[in-house]
């Protein structure tokens, strides 16, 4: 199954050397969390500078990009595959995090939630493909660097069966 992307990031992909800049935004909520970590991939403007902190403008998931920006951070990440066999995964390894926000990674006893998308720098409320409702499985760490795994409940375990096609249940196809 192909999935669409605009022109503008097929031309990007297409170019032997593109001024576009592809983003990736992560955004993780947990109940526990007061608001979502936003995180992202490219320092697009200065969103500070006492201390500096650079980050990415987007309105993607509601976020405000005036007050919620996504603060820039140096990831290397495994998109998910689209395996039928098995659930999308995903691996991000964040490097030179905040503290605090490894901390709190780390802290989760249960599962937070993680979405990802996939944007330009220079149209980040354009989504080029997205990733919703990933869960975190584990984040392990040094003190420079902590990896986080990522992977969506497997289809396997839907309810089956789903409803039994009767009468009265489903009466166009007994007529």
């Amino acid at each position: 199954m192909s999935r669409r992307i605009s022109l503008n990031a097929r031309q990007a992909h297409d170019d032997q050397s593109s001024a576009r800049i592809e983003v990736v935004l992560f955004e993780i909520t947990h109940p526990a969390l007061e608001a979502p970590i936003r995180l992202s991939t490219d320092n697009t403007e200065r969103l500070s500078s006492d201390p500096f902190t650079y980050g990415t403008r987007s309105a993607w998931r509601g976020a405000d990009p005036l007050s919620d920006p996504y603060l820039w951070i140096i990831a290397s990440a495994v998109v998910p595959d689209d395996n039928e066999d098995a659930p999308a995964a995903s691996q991000i390894v964040l490097e030179n995090l905040d503290a605090r926000i490894a901390e709190i990674l780390r802290s989760f006893t249960d599962q937070a939630t993680v979405h990802m998308a996939v944007v330009l720098a220079s149209t980040p409320d354009d989504i080029e493909g997205e990733w919703l409702d990933m869960r975190l499985m584990s984040a392990e760490g040094t003190a420079s660097e902590i990896t986080l795994s990522l992977s969506r409940e497997e289809i396997e375990l839907e309810y089956f069966p789903s409803g039994r096609m009767t009468r009265h249940k489903f009466p166009g196809l007994h007529l």
